[in-house]
């Protein structure tokens, strides 16, 4: 009978043992637009519907808690690929950008029903999804570069090796002259 040996063929730095890296900006902001598009574009039909039973503001509050709940466990999970669900902190800092969109929309909505007294509902999935989109670029940066940034060293300074130096030798003699 042959001994067992340890598998040598896996490491600890294996990359199949060790979690994904970071995508870079240009697939983190193609993901974004995948999973916060997604859930914005279902979104969109969702707050005229429940519109239809409360004022919209209240419908647009509602819609834009749920899907932002439900984004910010897309976007650690695969946008930015933490690995790792995020935990109420990264909820919390996630809802400030999030009542920044639904700032946006908001506006975006009053002033087209102070332009239009009665705008068409395409018209106003026009103007909601515009104001979206907008809202969508500046919500990506900030959770790029603020809410998911501590995964990573710095989303602004490239990465450069750190060389390790030699520390000096000072003798106790050496020290105490100096002193």
């Amino acid at each position: 009978m042959e001994p067992k040996t340890a598998d040598r063929t896996q490491s600890p730095s294996s990359p199949s043992l060790s979690l994904p890296a970071a995508p870079g900006p240009l697939a983190s902001f193609v993901r974004f637009v995948v999973c916060g598009g997604g859930i914005g574009v279902l979104s969109s039909f969702a707050v005229p519907l429940v519109a239809m039973t409360m004022p919209w503001a209240v419908a647009n509050a509602v819609i834009t808690v749920v899907s932002t709940l439900l984004c910010t466990e897309l976007h650690a999970l695969f946008t930015f690929g933490t690995g790792r669900r995020p935990g109420w902190r990264r909820h919390l800092q996630s809802s400030g950008s999030a009542a920044a969109a639904y700032a946006v929309t908001c506006a975006a909505m009053f002033l087209l029903h102070v332009i239009q007294s009665a705008p068409g509902m395409l018209t106003e999935q026009a103007v909601y999804l515009t104001a979206s989109g907008l809202a969508g670029i500046g919500r990506f940066l900030v959770l790029r570069l603020f809410v998911f940034a501590s995964d990573r060293k710095s989303p602004l300074r490239p990465r450069r090796p750190v060389l390790p130096l030699p520390r000096p030798a000072l003798t106790q003699a050496a020290v105490a002259a100096t002193c």
